[in-house]
């Protein structure tokens, strides 16, 4: 007769637990959740239950007086651009970023991706009290989305295509931090704020020291975060600063480092918690008619849609082209111009950081989180239908 445990499997849950925790490892299953937490907000916030959402959302917590709707953009997101801060850091001592020649192409064309959405935002609002504040709203890249949209529609193109949209978005997410922590922070409280510095400081001494313990920086981390949080600035900078100051070198006797073991923990808490949890608190609003009329006529939220729809794909693509054109940037044999013009589309998606500048930039607004959806739907759409050419003409002149 057998043993038990060669009939059933050994702890099921656990092995379960880990095959989830790697699918949401993939852009794909992490933009599935987060576009099902979005839908799930648009259909509460537009039924009869509508005021029960914003409650909930207005709900205050536990410590530090915030609504559930901060803690999840103070909060949550810091987790977010913790694994950003992780990326950016890998990809300039190990990937694309650490060569310039390679690097140039998505550098140029991120840079660019930011500026001429800008752009195109301020000329189209234009005389509009306060529409200056919104600068920054149509600049972001939502990462997870994109590489969602590219997997389940050009799962076919080369790789080449990914690398430079993942590359891309790493610049992005570096400037939308930065963007974050210069002109949407708060009135800033010095003690707090060098008191933040002096426990990052800590953190990355310890990282260099090679100390392996984790509960010492995830306390470290949570001390920071509620630092930076009382010194005004927005509190995810301690997320991804965190990120950059963990150590991403291999020790000597070829263990991973502690930047790809992290990255390996706390990817899934991101993917499939804390962003889709973000998105539920932050999507949630009146899609009627009479919101959607306002949010296509006012320049403020048109400045919005035509930022992240045409200038991401005139700033990105353009910028891309230019840096080619002048020599200190080349494309990857394996694409055509025609795959980056698609893709120079698909980076209109702005949700996640998009919607979080713009409650910095015009809290309590509805219409400027209706306006990044509208936009957001229409580059993916827009994305998709090009990418589906692309793989399909790609096919027929292999053939």
């Amino acid at each position: 007769m057998r043993r038990a445990a060669e009939v059933w499997p050994v702890r099921p849950t656990v092995n379960y637990a880990r095959q989830l925790a790697e699918a949401l490892r993939t852009e794909t299953i992490g933009g599935v959740i987060m576009l099902a937490a979005t839908v799930a907000a648009l259909i509460w916030a537009n039924s009869p239950w509508s005021g029960s959402y914003q409650a909930l959302r207005e709900t205050v917590p536990g410590p530090l007086n915030l609504s559930l709707y901060q803690w999840a953009s103070d909060g949550l997101l810091a987790v977010f651009f913790f694994v950003a801060g992780l990326e950016v850091k890998e990809e300039f001592v190990h990937g694309k970023l650490s060569n310039l020649r390679d690097a140039a192409l998505p550098i140029v064309a991120a840079i660019a991706g930011m500026i001429v959405p800008a752009v195109l935002y301020l000329a189209v609002s234009s005389g509009v009290d306060g529409a200056a504040r919104g600068w920054a709203i149509p600049t972001a890249t939502d990462i997870a989305f994109a590489l969602a949209i590219l997997a389940v529609t050009a799962s076919a193109m080369p790789d080449a295509l990914r690398a430079f949209l993942l590359t891309l978005a790493v610049v992005d997410d570096l400037g939308a931090i930065s963007v974050i922590a210069l002109f949407y922070s708060d009135q800033v409280h010095l003690t707090p704020l060098l008191a933040a510095v002096a426990v990052l400081a800590l953190y990355g001494l310890l990282q260099w020291k090679r100390v392996r313990n984790p509960l010492i920086f995830i306390a470290l981390g949570v001390t920071a975060w509620v630092l930076v949080h009382e010194s005004g600035v927005h509190a995810t900078v301690a997320g991804v600063i965190c990120g950059l100051l963990t150590r991403v070198r291999a020790g000597a006797d070829g263990e991973s480092s502690p930047a790809e073991r992290a990255d390996h923990f706390v990817r899934p808490i991101s993917a499939g918690f804390a962003v889709p949890v973000f998105a539920f608190f932050a999507a949630g609003v009146r899609l009627d008619p009479q919101s959607l009329g306002a949010v296509l006529t006012e320049k403020i939220t048109l400045g919005v849609i035509i930022g992240l729809v045409v200038g991401k794909f005139l700033g990105v693509f353009g910028g891309a082209w230019l840096s080619v054109r002048l020599g200190f940037a080349r494309i990857n044999e394996d694409l055509y111009w025609r795959d980056l013009a698609a893709v120079s589309v698909l980076a209109g998606i702005g949700f996640t950081v998009a919607l979080l500048i713009g409650d910095r930039a015009y809290p309590g607004m509805e219409k400027i989180t209706t306006a990044v959806l509208v936009a957001s739907f229409i580059a993916s759409v827009l994305a998709a239908i090009l990418l589906h050419v692309r793989v399909r003409r790609r096919a027929r002149d292999d053939v």
